[in-house]
């Protein structure tokens, strides 16, 4: 077997509260090779946390050990500022929930798409816009040489998420974190930017961390499936069996999550202290 992309063994975050630390993320230990591995949970069970450190994106109040934490081999526990520089972008890329919020509203889109490979390359500048336009294209997008010319005002939600998509995959970079990247999304929409997502990540040999909260989703794109609640990872299982989960938590989301089916009744709840319905 090939080494894993990302190796996580006793990853804890914690903040300062009023009495002491209190850990959001709390032994959290899983790996992630070239596939697609989907993070799943309810709000607040840690999720972003984890894609955050992984990311060394976390504010500098956060307490973060781990017995392990590396990507291809690398402790990124033990690198500084500069280096953080040198593997965001390159090594490692991560897509956010909304591009409203992730795009600069006041520069043009192909300006942000390049930014990864003026800072990580040498490439003059017409092959940096050629290679933009060409990523634009590959993600499906209209017309990519207007799209490079435009800002994110005139993009729709659709259009700016595959926006953050090409940024991200410009560089080509091993591994990408896509932390509920299409939850802002319409229903098509969403089944459009996964299908790019896991097309891409096949065709280029990355490996995707999915953050999501939707169980169906992740059922459908994902090859593994870790469960968190509570700051720890409660269930790991292959995204097709998902359903068939014996772990009494998954298989209470698994009753809990929307559909036609279940329209204008109510949902089962989800006991916090027990994971029962």
């Amino acid at each position: 077997m090939t080494e894993p992309l990302l190796d996580v063994a006793g990853l804890r975050v914690a903040f300062p509260s009023e009495k002491g630390f209190v850990a959001v993320v709390d032994g959290v230990s899983f790996t992630v090779g070239r596939e697609i591995v989907a993070l799943v949970g309810e709000s607040g069970s840690g999720k972003s946390m984890t894609g955050r450190a992984v990311m060394g994106l976390l504010p500098d109040r956060a307490r973060i050990t781990a017995d392990r934490l590396c990507f291809e081999g690398r402790d990124l526990t033990r690198i500084g500022p500069r280096e953080w520089r040198g593997l965001r972008g390159n090594g490692l890329g991560l897509i956010l929930q909304d591009p409203k919020y992730s795009l600069n509203p006041a520069l043009r889109i192909g300006r942000q798409v390049e930014e990864s490979l003026f800072l990580h390359t040498r490439l003059p500048a017409a092959q940096r816009r050629a290679r933009a336009i060409s990523m634009l294209e590959k993600v499906g997008l209209p017309d990519p040489e207007w799209v490079y010319r435009s800002r994110p005002g005139a993009l729709s939600g659709g259009m700016g998420q595959r926006v953050m998509i090409a940024a991200m995959l410009i560089n080509e970079p091993r591994l990408l974190i896509a932390d509920e990247a299409t939850s802002a999304l319409d229903r098509d929409l969403q089944v459009q930017v996964l299908d790019l997502m896991r097309s891409l990540t096949r065709e280029m040999g990355m490996g995707l961390l999915l953050i999501s909260h939707d169980l169906q989703q992740v059922a459908d794109y994902a090859d593994r499936v870790l469960v968190m609640r509570g700051g720890r990872i409660v269930d790991q299982i292959a995204a097709k069996n998902l359903g068939r989960s014996e772990n009494s938590y998954t298989s209470a989301l698994w009753r809990a999550r929307p559909s036609a089916r279940t329209y204008g009744t109510k949902l089962p709840v989800i006991d916090r202290e027990e994971g029962r319905r």
